[in-house]
């Protein structure tokens, strides 16, 4: 699908993807975030609703809350650098951020804060709730059992 937009219409190519799965914040180090981004060459940035079970990560954060609008860095029992907790401006419950590909975490939070308006960032909330639609559409019409 990528490929058709960037040979057919380069001009509506993202530069950025935001993905509701991980990037590197995943036990193998490379979630759907991390996968995409490499396979499109494109920028990717994994947003996770609950924390994976990482190198301490989870007894850490599982029911932690930050003030509205601040983030975190998810830092290991490692030592490792996993990606960073982030709450919206109007929201405590935070959301986790990693880096899939080509983005420094430091810009992943930015552009996470800038397009957070409630605890999912925009385009993740906007592509479940159109993909939700149509498939109760689809659901309806009988297309899909």
């Amino acid at each position: 699908m990528l490929g058709k937009l960037k040979a057919e219409r380069p001009e509506l190519m993202p530069q950025v993807i935001f993905l509701d799965g991980n990037g590197i914040l995943h036990p193998h180090g490379f979630g759907l975030a991390s996968h995409l981004g490499v396979l499109a060459s494109i920028p990717t940035i994994g947003v996770g609703k609950t924390i994976m079970d990482i190198d301490g990560l989870h007894e850490r954060w599982n029911k932690r809350r930050l003030l509205p609008g601040a983030h975190e860095v998810l830092q290991g029992d490692s030592g490792n650098v996993w990606g960073a907790a982030v709450a919206a401006p109007s929201c405590i419950k935070p959301v986790f951020i990693s880096v899939g590909h080509r983005v420094s975490l430091e810009t992943a939070v930015e552009l996470t804060k800038r397009v957070s308006r409630t605890r999912i960032p925009e385009p993740v909330r906007a592509a479940d709730l159109q993909s939700r639609e149509l498939l109760r559409e689809l659901e309806e019409n009988g297309e899909v059992i």
